[in-house]
């Protein structure tokens, strides 16, 4: 646009230095045919005014170009703005959105791992249970035997004891072969 204005005021200086130049025969008149009515005017100053009122109709349609230019811009800058508005909040709400999301997923997460703790001390729980219930048992199982193995140890030495008894009052060195052997037993 500034090029453009620009331009146009440097060819408007132009013409007008060379109608100062040649003032005098711009100013002369001429007879003039304008359709059915012939006239004596000055044809130079004619020129020179469509020309000026050329330039004011362009000064013109350009100041109105560029007022709708920025009406369409600020209209523009207004729906821009809005959109972005608009934006921010449906952005805003798709993080409250994903805030929650992720919220609720951390709870049952937690849920989840609150009620998986829960079984595994349950399960724990049970499996001590049961180990000692075990342990019990081979505590029962092992005492049960020992008194047996007591038992019979101990009726062994008792005959043993019995038979050393009888040893000794028996004959201290025996003549039948028997006996020998029921000693060595």
């Amino acid at each position: 646009m500034r090029a453009r204005l620009l331009f146009i005021i440097v060819a408007m200086l132009l013409v007008a230095g060379f109608a100062a130049q040649n003032w005098s025969e711009v100013q002369r008149t001429s007879p003039l045919i304008f359709g059915v009515v012939v006239s004596n005017a000055p044809l130079g100053l004619i020129l020179l005014g469509v020309l000026g009122l050329s330039f004011l109709v362009f000064l013109v349609s350009s100041a109105a170009q560029e007022s709708r230019h920025l009406f369409e811009h600020r209209r523009y800058a207004k729906t821009l703005e809005a959109q972005r508005d608009l934006a921010e909040k449906a952005e805003a709400s798709r993080l409250t959105d994903l805030r929650q999301h992720i919220d609720a997923q951390l709870g049952e997460s937690r849920q989840r791992e609150a009620v998986a703790g829960t079984e595994f001390e349950k399960a724990m729980v049970q499996s001590q249970r049961e180990l000692r219930n075990q342990v019990e048992q081979m505590n029962r199982t092992l005492a049960t035997q020992l008194a047996e193995l007591e038992s019979r140890l101990y009726s062994r030495l008792q005959l043993q004891h019995a038979v050393q008894l009888d040893v000794a009052t028996v004959d201290v060195a025996p003549k039948d072969e028997a006996l020998r052997r029921r000693m060595n037993v």
